[in-house]
């Protein structure tokens, strides 16, 4: 989706939404984009349908034009390409053709229950507040029309193009309530080195702030793109934002996966939906330095076992929380502040110091500036395991340190992304290291200055537990250029001669100019 198309649909929707209240409004407007997805679906799989109706080659080719019509409204030719099925009353056309009628509020809310009813996973999901929306006359007509305007494309890159609406129009409602704009957002390349690294074959996996389900989507690639079977993770999530909430269920259920996303939207630290879960792989990108998460109500959790976390600052909640649920063997990739792998603020230091010495660090990776979208925050990567010899490895007793700093391109004036080859470069150090049969190329893993480095946990102790890769992956290797120094400082003390005099005669330029106009310096 263009960056032109989002504006116009913001901008139009902004404009639409007039005195109406932007928490109120975004369920409107999600709601609408859902509707708009699950028919385009819908639509393109009717017309691969007629096609082999048609197509005497192919299995379901069906000569009589009576017939074709009848199965073109058989549910299970929809379901067995794991397409959502829309009753009629739901059908976008059909909400289109109704947009101008008075009650079209009281008809979009029908077919949200239609949907529901079709569709268990979706029970109690849907959001139906259309008919008592408080909109004037005619404008959520005018928003079904702009909706309209939105193609999503088809297949995987359709769901794709789905989830960056949501995320957009997520991120534009957060800032009109006056929230950070995208909280609920992990750039897909980070999401994609998270998930290369774990690489979560089959199991049960657990995001313990899921936001829209970027992370659960990704494993599901992971898995098809390695020859596995979709379905073969159990998906088990927690989310305390309502919206978002529902906007999970719904990224899932569309692409045919199933989920517990527990009972209701509720706060990670103070109702865990999933006390008795055992995950097999974590992966979180939790709100960073977050200081009013009720840890004062906490004090003696189960869940700390390496130390009280910090009341006014959640990083090292998430940390414990996420190892408290992983299985014997599970490991974990969390996204978290740069602070939270030197801070020694309120316990922070000793409970780094105790994680670390009870061997649950596996590997610390320093990202690149400008890579998230919501914050100017410096980022890293914390991968926890309860077993390091499990998978096929032994590293007991050592952390991998990778500096990613310099990777990844820029993409546009203000963001940065990894690409498939950073991405590569992360994971495969990761798969060598660890000896887990993972790594593309099987090499065998060695030290690189500047990049990456193993490091036993005398030397991190050496260096009072902090865990920034900085401080251990030294300093790049430079090529000698066999110039001897006095020669190249004579140079370059010569060049830079010559351009301080080029400024000289700039700066004269410049002064006779602005003289000439009246204006001395």
């Amino acid at each position: 989706m263009n960056q032109d198309l989002k504006k116009t649909l913001w901008a139009t929707a902004d404009k639409l939404r007039s005195s109406m209240d932007a928490a109120e409004y975004k369920h409107i407007v999600l709601g609408l984009i859902f509707i708009k997805y699950i028919s385009d679906a819908f639509d393109e799989r009717r017309e691969q349908l007629k096609a082999q109706f048609n197509d005497p080659a192919c299995d379901l080719y069906l000569p009589d034009a009576a017939d074709q019509e009848g199965a073109l409204e058989e549910r299970d030719y929809y379901t067995m390409a794991n397409v959502f099925w829309v009753p009629e009353a739901a059908r976008w056309e059909t909400l289109r053709g109704q947009a101008k009628f008075w009650d079209i509020g009281i008809r979009i809310d029908q077919a949200l229950d239609a949907i529901e009813a079709d569709n268990p996973r979706l029970k109690g999901i849907l959001d139906k507040r259309f008919g008592r929306a408080q909109l004037e006359p005619g404008k959520l007509g005018e928003l079904v029309d702009l909706v309209s305007t939105i193609g999503f494309g088809s297949g995987t890159h359709a769901k794709d193009v789905l989830g960056e609406v949501y995320e957009y129009f997520l991120g534009q409602f957060a800032s009109a309530e006056g929230k950070k704009g995208g909280q609920f957002y992990t750039p897909a390349s980070v999401v994609k080195v998270l998930v290369e690294v774990l690489a979560p074959h089959k199991g049960k996996v657990y995001d313990p702030c899921c936001g829209s389900g970027g992370m659960f989507v990704q494993s599901e690639k992971f898995i098809e793109s390695h020859g596995g079977r979709f379905g073969d993770i159990s998906i088990y999530g927690q989310e305390a934002n309502p919206t978002t909430w529902r906007l999970v269920a719904m990224n899932l259920a569309i692409r045919g996966m199933d989920f517990n996303l527990g009972k209701e939207p509720a706060d990670t630290f103070h109702r865990d939906q999933h006390p008795d879960l055992k995950a097999d792989y974590v992966l979180a990108n939790p709100p960073f330095n977050i200081s009013d998460w009720g840890g004062d109500r906490l004090l003696d959790d189960k869940r700390w076992l390496y130390g009280t976390p910090n009341p006014s600052n959640a990083n090292y909640a998430w940390l414990q929380h996420i190892l408290w649920h992983l299985n014997a063997s599970g490991q974990a990739g969390v996204v978290l502040a740069n602070g939270s792998m030197s801070s020694n603020q309120n316990n922070e230091g000793v409970i780094r110091k105790a994680m670390v010495e009870a061997d649950v660090v596996e590997v610390m990776v320093a990202l690149p500036p400008q890579l998230f979208f919501n914050t100017q925050i410096p980022a890293c990567l914390w991968f926890l395991t309860k077993s390091k010899t499990a998978h096929g490895r032994d590293r007991r007793g050592e952390v991998l340190f990778v500096d990613a700093r310099k990777l990844g391109r820029m993409e546009g004036r203000v963001f940065r992304v990894f690409d498939d080859e950073d991405v590569a470069k992360i994971a495969g150090t990761v798969h060598r290291w660890r000896q887990d049969g993972e790594a593309e190329n099987q090499e065998p893993y060695a030290d690189v200055p500047g990049f990456c480095r193993a490091v036993k946990l005398a030397e991190i102790a050496e260096h009072g537990h902090v865990l920034t890769p900085g401080r251990y992956v030294g300093a790049e290797a430079v090529d000698d250029d066999d110039e001897a120094f006095n020669e190249k400082m004579e140079r370059l003390t010569a060049q830079l001669a010559e351009q301080m005099a080029k400024g000289a005669e700039l700066d004269a330029v410049i002064r006779e100019k602005l003289g000439g106009l009246g204006y001395a310096v």
